[in-house]
């Protein structure tokens, strides 16, 4: 028996569109409902399997909904949920894949009506590409997904939340909204700025090709801007301090450098190395 009767899920691009087609592959819906701006977009999602259904009407496409979820770009999530959740029956619920959440969780328990409960979310995983075209049922095979409840989060509501994505990723995390955005600042959102600036900073002009290394750390550069520097705004404090503490790092290797300090650079790689090692 479905887990939902129906799920909907506002935003078909890779993310929710992966994840429209992995709830009608593991069968944890009666019925995938897409809410997209564009008719030709909901329509394609159909076609390819991501929905049973897709309309731009949002009441249509939400009042029946046992769970709503957001696949919105970051800096959208808040007006969309505030706008959605009128139209919601009681006992719902709302939650969001973004890849920030402090301030979107608490805009969101401050102002939501009580018939509608909320439940931070976020799958890491992801691609560079982008669009419905990129989506994948086997996107988040294997990946980790974290929930970011609090002390004001309803604990039947996570529970529901929770169910959804165990059975599709491989592993399911509970953490605190500011925890998250920390952690993601460091990890994520700070290796993604880090290949846009390489982008811009090195030419490979005059190679025949360009080093697969180059290649690699620069993979992130080839996302979308308008969906990053929305995440890079929302979490703005945190990835100005995980800029700061990356900035530190490369000094002191500059100065090892500069000071022709090869032993001490030699450390300085070899517990780069350490501490990369331990993550496999």
């Amino acid at each position: 028996m479905p887990s939902f009767q129906r799920v909907t899920i506002v935003g078909l691009g890779l993310i929710g569109g992966s994840l429209g087609m992995a709830i009608r592959r593991r069968r944890l819906a009666g019925r995938v409902v897409g809410l997209s701006r564009s008719a030709l977009t909901a329509k394609r999602a159909k076609r390819l399997g991501a929905v049973d259904g897709g309309t731009t009407n949002a009441q249509e496409a939400v009042r029946d909904a046992d769970l709503v979820v957001l696949a919105t770009p970051v800096e959208t999530i808040v007006p969309v949920a505030q706008r959605l959740a009128r139209w919601m029956k009681p006992g719902s619920v709302l939650t969001d894949v973004g890849s920030a959440k402090a301030s979107i969780v608490q805009a969101l328990e401050r102002s939501l009506p009580r018939h509608v409960a909320f439940v931070g979310g976020h799958p890491i995983a992801g691609s560079e590409r982008r669009g419905l075209a990129a989506a994948d049922p086997r996107l988040f095979d294997g990946s980790v997904c974290v929930l970011t409840p609090t002390r004001r989060t309803s604990r039947p509501a996570l529970r529901r939340v929770a169910s959804l994505w165990k059975p599709l990723v491989g592993r399911l995390v509970a953490m605190d909204p500011a925890r998250h955005d920390r952690l993601l600042a460091q990890t994520s959102h700070l290796t993604h700025l880090l290949a846009f600036s390489l982008a811009r900073a090195v030419s490979t002009g005059g190679l025949p090709e360009a080093p697969r290394s180059f290649l690699d750390a620069t993979r992130m550069a080839k996302s979308d801007p308008s969906l990053w520097d929305d995440i890079f705004f929302t979490n703005r404090r945190e990835v100005l301090r995980a800029m700061d503490a990356f900035e530190r790092e490369w000094r002191a290797a500059r100065r090892l450098l500069a000071r022709t300090d090869r032993a001490g650079l030699r450390r300085f790689l070899a517990q780069a190395k350490a501490r990369r090692d331990a993550l496999d």
